[in-house]
């Protein structure tokens, strides 16, 4: 295609300025098109997630089984003291020539045999430093440097290491990192926060990165610090080559939606979560969240572009092409951070390259790819105005005609079970809360106000997968509001205050009952074609309310993929399930009860036979504030007859000499001495076990690593107590196999789905 324009377009794109496109432009060859690996987080350059493989199907899903678990969490060395917490991780690994990568939570990267999980190098960051929370990106190489994987930092770094032997590449910036904390970002100091939240993308021989300036809390100077620019680095030596500025400077496009001097050192706009490519057109697709301060914009009238919106730019020179603003003026925090998913749209006998849209609103929008144009109408709607003085809350907000709303929009109270709509009734009445019943309902002035979706989406960063086969994304949704409030700071700003200020959800706070109507989790299916739904499914359960009230549906994070076998697979929700889910109809077909929440993204691969394998990263934490009970990496595949349990891999401890490792020789687990003080803790912790074979068995196996209230507080089905007890063994609990058959028996006896909970 030769070079051309385009035209100047309503406030749904405002200006376009797509410039030329050549086709000669060619990228790195895409590692995701062998349908064996998992080459990248989201699997392609366009974020579809959808891996070719099918040995697994409906007719056998229920037959998997745990293949291999490691544990992520280094072991301790000599004469240490181990730490004993575990930390949060969002990781995806990645799979690619026949090693997995791991970015764990405890300042290492691993290289693992995908079929047995054994280690084959570590790496350990310098300086104490730790990795971002959701991975690493593999680049192949080329002839003048090996295969790498790069990777962020909480201090503020991006690495480049040999994928072969986890070595760090020393040519690579100053000793094999980039200081992202540049002057250029930092203007408002170098003592503010600056991470990479999230994986970089590659483009070519370009390694472009996002930003984390941290959230801006409200006051004077709240929405001030680090910019949020997008950057690109030079692949073999961390140059930099281009920044494509977030909140643009004067002279640039979309400058004058910031009145007055309001973009000045302002902060957020930024890209927290992923990008993707368009690798054969040359086309980087940047999701930015919203501006700080994200509750109030008093201080910043007008539309603040590129805040929440979606922006295209020439991915060799960060040059604008065309931008998408999903929210105007956003004071929500409903930032624009699911990865822009490419697809393919069917229509009238044609081929549209696709882009799809959806963030914390759940709200979803089907683009063309080149231009940005809406391919289903978009009206600007009415919605209500701020109550908080002298916020510029935008009149207007975009909806499309199709699809329909995702998630819900108006709030809506309990009405299950009779204790729990009592105290949510309660809840709003003491507190004197305004249910939002409108969308983009603004945050109130002194008084608390709930909107919904809330902060946490809607729809949050992990987003959904496409699969081409039937025209259908499928995304995972949240029906959990947000109480907010704004007041006046000491300094005469505005601030958001109170014990929900931005971390309270609306929900009972012990228990994790949200006061929201059901469902609370769903995962739904979108016909990009017609922009219609397909289906939706309820996804997860709540395990403390009483049986037949317990199909309410679970908030989470992370997201799910599709497989060429018709099945979706989802971890992401707080009742710590893994399920695969009938991508054609949204029939659940499967679940396996985790140790703890899998707020990740799965992924999928095989071996030279054809042996399909599911893994899933399972931590706990996050925005959910899920108890942190395990750092487990777990691998499903089917059962093939062979007995025995899963194979279980210990990270080995890290060495002080060298910072790639030898493997250990095999895998150990950790053995939990008790002393007489919690002996006597345990013995008042079995009173809440009732008699019955198995029970001693029961206290001596799960009290070394959490109290009895852990398991007196499930109530599973047989299969799934075998899932947990399972899992036990697999972390180390000890106990002989006899006993883990007696403590599944006992338990399933003890604690049955169906029984009267409390």
């Amino acid at each position: 295609m030769g070079p051309g324009s385009v035209r100047i377009v309503s406030r749904w794109g405002h200006a376009f300025l797509l410039v030329a496109l050549f086709s000669s432009w060619r990228a790195s060859p895409d590692t995701s098109k062998d349908g064996g690996s998992w080459p990248m987080v989201n699997l392609d350059s366009g974020a579809t997630r959808f891996s070719t493989l099918s040995q697994i199907t409906p007719a056998n899903v229920n037959q998997l089984k745990v293949a291999w678990i490691y544990h992520m969490k280094p072991a301790a060395t000599a004469g240490s003291t181990a730490d004993t917490a575990w930390r949060l991780s969002e990781d995806q690994p990645l799979v690619v020539a026949k090693t997995m990568f791991v970015v764990t939570p405890y300042s290492r990267v691993v290289a693992l045999d995908p079929l047995t999980g054994e280690e084959k190098w570590v790496c350990v960051i310098p300086g104490a430093d730790q990795a971002s929370l959701r991975g690493a990106a593999y680049w192949p190489g080329d002839t003048a440097q090996g295969a790498s994987l790069f990777f962020g930092t909480n201090h503020g770094y991006l690495y480049s290491i040999d994928a072969a032997t986890g070595k760090i590449n020393m040519a690579f910036g100053v000793n094999g990192a980039v200081n992202l904390r540049t002057p250029e970002v930092m203007s408002t100091g170098s003592d503010k926060t600056y991470i990479l939240p999230s994986p970089p993308v590659i483009y070519k021989n370009l390694v472009i990165t996002g930003a984390g300036p941290g959230e801006g809390r409200g006051g004077t100077g709240g929405g001030l610090g680090p910019a949020g620019d997008t950057r690109a680095w030079d692949i073999h030596t961390g140059r930099l080559v281009w920044t494509f500025h977030s909140v643009p400077r004067p002279g640039e496009v979309g400058h004058d939606s910031w009145g007055g001097d309001s973009w000045k050192q302002r902060s957020g706009v930024n890209v927290w979560g992923y990008m993707t490519v368009d690798q054969d057109r040359g086309i980087l697709y940047m999701p930015f969240g919203a501006p700080n301060f994200d509750r109030v914009g008093t201080d910043r009238p007008g539309d603040n572009l590129f805040g929440s919106s979606i922006v295209a730019a020439d991915a060799a020179t960060g040059k604008l092409l065309w931008y998408f603003q999903v929210v105007h003026h956003d004071i929500w925090d409903y930032d624009t951070e699911a990865p822009p998913t490419l697809v393919d749209v069917h229509r009238d006998g044609k081929t549209i390259p696709a882009v799809v849209v959806v963030n914390k609103t759940g709200i979803l929008f089907v683009l063309d790819r080149v231009t940005g144009k809406p391919l289903f109408p978009v009206i600007e709607r009415p919605v209500p105005p701020s109550n908080v003085p002298g916020e510029h809350a935008s009149p207007t907000q975009p909806f499309p005609v199709t699809p329909e709303p995702l998630a819900p929009m108006s709030v809506q109270l309990y009405q299950g079970e009779p204790e729990h709509a009592a105290w949510c009734k309660d809840y709003v009445e003491k507190n004197y809360m305004l249910l939002g019943k409108e969308p983009y309902t603004p945050p109130a002035f002194n008084g608390y106000s709930v909107n919904l979706p809330g902060t946490h989406g809607g729809v949050n960063y992990a987003g959904g997968t496409f699969d081409p086969t039937r025209g259908l994304f499928i995304v995972n949704v949240n029906n959990l509001g947000q109480p907010m409030r704004i007041v006046r700071d000491e300094a005469g700003g505005y601030t958001n205050a109170g014990e929900f200020a931005g971390t309270m959800r609306f929900w009972d706070p012990e228990k994790h009952l949200p006061c929201t109507a059901t469902p609370w989790g769903e995962l739904v299916a979108v016909d990009v074609n017609s922009g219609k739904i397909a289906w939706r499914s309820v996804l997860g359960v709540t395990d403390n309310l009483p049986e037949g009230k317990q199909q309410t549906g679970r908030p989470g994070l992370g997201g799910p993929i599709t497989t060429g076998g018709g099945l979706t697979f989802v971890g992401a929700t707080d009742d710590a399930r893994f399920r695969a889910f009938d991508s054609g109809t949204g029939k659940e077909l499967w679940s396996y009860h985790l140790p703890a929440s899998a707020e990740s993204i799965p992924i999928t691969y095989s071996d030279d036979h054809g042996k399909q394998f599911v893994a899933i990263v399972s931590t706990g934490g996050g925005l959910l504030r899920a108890p942190l009970l395990s750092d487990e990496v777990i691998v499903f595949t089917l059962d093939d007859g062979a007995s025995g349990g899963p194979k279980v891999v210990q990270a080995s401890a890290n060495s002080a000499a060298s910072q790639s490792v030898a493997a250990p020789a095999g895998p150990s687990q950790m053995v939990q001495k008790l002393d007489p003080r919690m002996q006597a803790i345990l013995k008042r912790q079995a009173a809440l076990l009732p008699p019955g074979p198995g029970r001693d068995a029961t206290t001596r196996a799960c009290t070394p690593c959490h109290g009895l209230d852990v398991v007196t507080n499930q109530h599973l089905t047989s299969q799934e107590w075998t899932n947990v007890v399972q899992t036990m063994s697999a972390k180390g609990a000890p106990a002989t196999p006899a006993e883990l058959s007696a403590i599944q028996a006992y338990l399933a006896k003890a604690f049955p789905r169906g029984s009267g909970q409390d």
